[in-house]
């Protein structure tokens, strides 16, 4: 950590405005001649802008030392084919069959620490004096962290940024307990505020616009994620935290789902690497959306050169050309078009919605509504965020009895000695049992936090739902062909933190830093 960390504690790392191009050239002229003492409210804006671009994983061909491999790397060949949202086209690659590559991890850890940490230090320091702005900065540094401490489990947090000869990792325990207190305070803030905007943000905000009630309400959306993150570990904890967010108000409307708005400087990574990286629809999309006779199978994935949907199994099967076309990719003419104009998904209303269900179910006050209500109106409002709005289609796809079918490549499972029945064996419609409730709302939230693999990969562990074919091979005995648990500490850190990360290690269940290890949070 502290030989790429350190420089940064002072420096502004202003790398990009992703409000409006004409200041980009202005900006990063000599963004290292910028001291702590001239991070000013002037440039409260454009570190956050760098904050909300960086804390979301993405990079962009456009800024200095970076590329959109951080994002292909890091996500796509790690979340995204953990949670089978897609399959890769080269199956010998290592994190397909939940395997480690030390450089692939290594790209996501170290771009998060020298780029979003720092500027999200940045927009800290030019905000001070400012509660609202502070407030925000607090929601969005819980958002960053907790998808970053939910894929490895114990990380540097408390005092990442602040330089040291050795940063020390935090417990997830810990981490967690600050981030409900920082969700509470932000609350409160945002809640008394006479403000409805935060003006030092304003246009660089790309997922708000500085909307002080939007924040409120996203901060209040994510705490009742984590507390349901925590349920199987601290279930008093989690119950007092998910009705404390609801009671305070959580996202209710598609109006105010959270997006990152793309610009040619700070575009959708997903679009391009999905489009030139050979990832292909997985087999168990295609079982799914093909079961449920899902509008959004068309919406998402475009047919191959004789007109069909096909995806591939996940865990290496046959070896294909990335140029074959039998397989089928992102709907690259319509929705993944252009990376210059296609939001980033960051939080949906719909997932709100199946959380109320599961919080229902879980004889939590979830504020009014029934388990089935709330789970039929994420089912809705998933459907209508990608543009499906004929309500008698909508109300015919939640009326549907029809479960999973059987993928194209269906022989590839049983020629690894696998079982070809779907493993999702329940309809959209609300069923009779709270097991098959349970396992419709993990369906259904699988599908509305599309493409957003990184909850997706954790939503799946914590819930454990079977709805995932097993891998066909798997380079991790002790994973097996089910979904992997965490990943690994990167080599830079055992050579230039030991202490720290040897610390860490000791904490995890069984003591070794492998694949296999639950996080904190993932007990059952």
């Amino acid at each position: 950590m502290k030989k790429y960390s350190i420089k940064y504690i002072t420096l502004a790392i202003l790398l990009l405005s992703v409000s409006c191009t004409k200041d980009f050239d202005e900006i990063n002229t000599n963004p290292n001649t910028l001291t702590a003492d001239q991070l000013d409210a002037t440039m409260a804006g454009p570190s956050f802008a760098n904050a909300l671009y960086k804390g979301i994983g993405n990079a962009s061909w456009s800024l200095p030392g970076d590329d959109y491999g951080t994002y292909g790397l890091s996500t796509m060949l790690h979340s995204m084919v953990f949670s089978h949202y897609f399959s890769s086209g080269d199956p010998t690659w290592k994190t397909e069959r939940n395997g480690i590559n030390d450089g692939w991890r290594s790209r996501g850890w170290t771009r998060f620490y020298t780029l979003a940490v720092p500027s999200l230090r940045n927009a800290y320091t030019a905000s001070q004096g400012n509660a609202e702005a502070l407030a925000i900065l607090d929601i969005w540094k819980v958002f960053m962290f907790h998808r970053f401490t939910d894929s490895w489990g114990p990380v540097p947090y408390s005092q990442a940024g602040f330089g040291g000869a050795s940063v020390p990792y935090d417990s997830q325990e810990s981490m967690y307990a600050d981030f409900f207190k920082l969700l509470e305070a932000a609350n409160a803030t945002l809640g008394a505020s006479s403000q409805t905007t935060v003006a030092i943000f304003g246009s660089y905000d790309r997922v708000y616009g500085g909307n002080i009630e939007k924040w409120r309400r996203f901060g209040n959306s994510l705490r009742l994620r984590l507390a349901l993150r925590i349920s199987d570990v601290n279930a008093s904890t989690a119950k007092t935290q998910a009705e404390a967010a609801v009671a305070a108000g959580v996202i209710e409307s598609n109006d105010g789902s959270a997006y990152f708005a793309t610009t040619k400087d700070a575009y959708n990574d997903f679009v391009d690497v999905a489009r030139y990286w050979g990832f292909y629809m997985s087999a168990d999309m295609e079982s799914i959306l093909k079961g449920y006779n899902d509008p959004r199978l068309s919406i998402w994935f475009a047919v191959n050169k004789d007109g069909n949907f096909i995806g591939q199994p996940n865990g290496g099967g046959t070896q294909r050309d990335w140029s074959e076309d039998i397989l089928s990719q992102t709907n690259q003419t319509t929705t993944f078009g252009n990376p210059e104009t296609k939001p980033i998904e960051i939080m949906m209303a719909s997932e709100t919605y199946f959380n109320l269900a599961e919080g229902v179910l879980n004889g939590w006050n979830m504020g009014g509504g029934t388990a089935q209500s709330n789970y039929e109106k994420g089912v809705r409002l998933s459907l209508q965020q990608w543009g499906v709005t004929d309500n008698s289609e909508i109300d015919a796809y939640i009326a549907g009895n029809t479960t999973a079918v059987e993928p194209t490549l269906v022989n590839e499972y049983a020629a690894a000695g696998l079982s070809t029945t779907p493993p999702v064996d329940v309809p959209v419609s609300w069923a009779d049992t709270e097991n098959e409730q349970r396992k419709q709302i993990a369906v259904q939230k699988y599908l509305g936090l599309f493409p957003e693999s990184w909850e997706a990969w954790s939503d799946l562990r914590r819930t454990d739902a079977n709805i995932l074919y097993p891998l066909l091979q798997t380079e991790n005995s002790a994973v097996g062909r089910g979904v992997m648990k965490r990943l690994t500490y990167v080599p830079n850190e055992y050579s230039t933190n030991t202490d720290a990360v040897d610390a860490a290690v000791s904490t995890i269940a069984g003591g070794q830093d492998v694949g296999s290890a639950k996080v904190w949070w993932d007990v059952n």
